[in-house]
């Protein structure tokens, strides 16, 4: 497992360490303060995971909204 710092991590490095310390964790194998680690590192992937990817809808797709303020609709986002 890698302790790279979660926040430097894509979000694919993300996915794949979050994979590892779940298997790890259902293996029954892991001594108790070992599992409470892995538990708060898996948290900790879990969160960078939803926000790369908000960050990534966010940067696709912007809510168009209508004359009533509501939305009515989407249309992606120019980022060039």
């Amino acid at each position: 497992m890698s302790d790279k710092p979660v926040e430097q991590m894509s979000f694919e490095e993300a996915m794949a360490a979050l994979e590892d310390v779940v298997k790890q964790l259902e293996s029954g194998e892991v001594p108790l303060d070992e599992s409470i680690r892995l538990y708060e590192r898996g948290g900790a992937l879990k969160a960078h995971c939803a926000a790369r990817l908000k960050e990534a809808e966010e940067a696709v797709t912007r809510i168009t909204l209508g004359a009533d303020g509501k939305p009515d609709g989407a249309e992606p986002v120019d980022i060039s």
